[in-house]
């Protein structure tokens, strides 16, 4: 973990989003050194899912040794971001950084995304990041080592990243290219950077996301806020960044990353954005040796067809027990394509567990949609589910949990095989 050195003291942090998650462990963080902390966020009363208001965030802020103002504010409102802006100059005199943390997902398709949400990214992520930038730049101008963070990806131009969710992709990449720009146009006045997570960072909206079950698969926000609290330690000549955190916390000295894990020794799930093959991160997982190898051996072929796909669902019913079933809870249907396609089901809801080749008779409660070459992949330890999701190799529908739990099958099949 990254020390204070109480540099921040006496400075003003206005941040988006602090109420909960990243937002609120960089105001944890700089309210250590005795910063001013403004806690610009919309939840005001209890979220019945989401933790956290801005009320309870200055409790916190203030408990270890921070000031804090708590103001109501929609990023896509100007006026309550300005009167937020003034009564933050009133107070403390002025802002020192701006961190546009504030953000809106919707991980879907083009045909599958309704305005309203496509309407919601843009006017948070881009136009939100954009507005809170530009009413805060005038004071921003004025500090000693004026700093804006934007917690964005870098600008990847991968097709992979945009055929998924070009919505939320091109929303976040608003945020990003503010950076672009503002770090020109304001260089040697103020310190424009973006920072952006190596892994997944669990957050509720994380488990909202994933379910409850990804989070042995992430690091703690207390990574994202050391490595903020480095580059606001740094000059204003530090500009122009599109910074990952562990890769930048690395130059800083910081050598135990298991000290950020939520699981320390668990694999973790890779962040959207960043350009490594999927297969090249399977393989760095399978040497550290998180990935369970898959041997199926000559067995007889199932009466459904011949080839790799119908092995492999004869293999994992062979290694169905009660207990797997106690322990998922859930029906598994595949459509796959390619080489092998047909539909297949894996039953883990019902007695001692099943597989079958056609639809499950009955409801699935998980839909994937795949190859039939991955799905062999996948099945032999080569590709993990959660990587071939976030590449867009794996489509799922239905729940989330349920699909996260795949990968403990494929380790309990790693000793019954």
């Amino acid at each position: 973990m990254l020390q204070n050195t109480g540099k921040l003291a006496g400075s003003t942090l206005f941040i988006t989003g602090a109420s909960r998650g990243i937002g609120k462990a960089i105001a944890l963080k700089a309210a250590k050194d005795g910063a001013n902390i403004v806690i610009a966020a919309k939840t005001a009363q209890a979220h019945p899912k989401l933790p956290g208001t801005i009320y309870t965030a200055a409790e916190e802020i203030e408990a270890v040794g921070g000031k804090a103002l708590p103001c109501i504010v929609d990023v896509r409102d100007e006026q309550q971001i300005s009167e937020a802006v003034e009564n933050a100059v009133k107070i403390f005199g002025g802002i020192d950084i701006l961190i546009n943390n504030a953000s809106a997902i919707n991980l879907t398709g083009t045909l599958d995304t309704p305005m309203k949400k496509v309407d919601l990214m843009m006017s948070v992520n881009s136009r939100g990041t954009y507005l809170t930038s530009k009413l805060c730049i005038p004071y921003l101008k004025k500090s000693k080592n004026g700093h804006i963070l934007n917690l964005s990806p870098p600008l990847n131009m991968n097709p992979i990243w945009f055929k998924n969710h070009c919505a939320y992709t091109m929303a976040k990449y608003g945020m990003s290219m503010c950076v672009l720009g503002m770090a020109e146009e304001f260089k040697g006045e103020i310190a424009v950077n973006a920072l952006w997570p190596k892994t997944a960072i669990h957050t509720a909206a994380m488990d909202m996301l994933g379910g409850s079950g990804v989070s042995s698969q992430c690091r703690k926000p207390d990574i994202m806020a050391d490595a903020a609290y480095a580059i606001f330690s740094k000059s204003k000549s530090f500009t122009g960044n599109f910074v990952i955190d562990e890769e930048f916390l690395k130059e800083e000295g910081i050598r135990n990353f298991d000290a950020y894990a939520v699981d320390p020794g668990h694999p973790l799930l890779p962040d959207f954005f960043l350009d490594e093959e999927p297969e090249d991160l399977a393989k760095k997982m399978q040497d550290y040796g998180a990935t369970p190898k898959f041997q199926s051996g000559k067995q007889q072929i199932s009466a459904a067809g011949e080839g790799p796909v119908a092995e492999t669902f004869m293999a994992i019913k062979g290694a169905l027990t009660a207990d797997v079933v106690k322990t998922t809870g859930g029906v598994y249907q595949f459509e796959l394509s390619g080489d092998h396609p047909g539909t297949w089901y894996i039953d883990l809801k019902n007695g001692n567990g099943s597989t079958g080749h056609g639809s499950f008779p009955g409801k699935a409660d998980v839909l994937m949609n795949m190859s039939s070459e991955d799905f062999v992949k996948m099945f032999a330890g080569k590709m993990k589910p959660t990587l071939a999701f976030i590449s867009g190799k794996l489509k799922i529908k239905g729940d989330m949990s349920l699909a996260i739990k795949l990968e403990k099958l494929m380790s309990q099949l790693k000793s019954k095989l």
